[in-house]
């Protein structure tokens, strides 16, 4: 199973039959419910996850006790914050959870070690998701320094609908507050301008995206 789940979701790692042996040999794959913590701020790292299906999200947490969305982990993709701060040996300055039901490949972060000193064609595997996931912590910043509240929540609102395929998004002002560090008033009331503007349909429990 582990072995094409690779070859599906990671074709740059599969490629590499002695990396794909070893892979398979030192993985599990297990699923998680949503709500699942996988890395904890603060935490030491103790598996690297390569998402089959499913989603995850990545926060950033403050002294407050505020949290804020970093980026998303697809299907394809794995965790750069876990596997940097695995080389560095240090606690977690990010929290990681599942956004919906997930299939992950859980690799133990002694093993991953093994694996980072001995093929470079994994370190190219992070290195270009690395790229990807700054490109993206990128553009949280410029809606986050120079965007209204506003902008930034209909931002928000897209993205969740281009990840999931649907423009009918199943949640609720709390949790969409959470995701953006803000209060549910605030959402309430920023969700029901952008109504007004015509670019959502608010019902109980969905939000449908324009």
């Amino acid at each position: 199973m582990i072995a094409k789940a690779l070859d599906q979701y990671f074709p740059k790692l599969a490629n590499m039959p002695a990396l794909k042996q070893d892979l398979v040999a030192i993985s599990n794959v297990i699923t998680l419910e949503a709500g699942t913590v996988i890395l904890k701020q603060g935490g030491y790292v103790k598996l690297i996850p390569l998402l089959l299906s499913g989603l995850a999200k990545v926060f950033k947490e403050d002294e407050n006790g505020h949290e804020v969305l970093l980026y998303y982990i697809k299907p394809g993709e794995s965790c750069v914050m876990s596997v940097t701060t695995m080389v560095r040996n240090e606690t977690s300055q990010v929290k990681a959870i599942i956004e919906e039901d997930a299939q992950i490949v859980v690799i133990p972060s002694d093993k991953a070690m093994m694996i980072a000193k001995k093929y470079p064609k994994w370190n190219e595997f992070i290195y270009d998701l690395f790229n990807v996931k700054f490109e993206e912590l990128l553009n949280v910043i410029k809606i986050l320094t120079f965007s209204n509240k506003d902008i930034r929540l209909l931002e928000y609102l897209k993205k969740e609908a281009s990840l999931k395929g649907n423009k009918l998004l199943h949640t609720t002002h709390q949790h969409i507050a959470y995701d953006l560090g803000s209060s549910r008033e605030v959402i309430s009331r920023l969700l029901k301008k952008l109504e007004n503007e015509g670019k959502v349909i608010l019902k109980q429990g969905t939000i449908k995206v324009l």
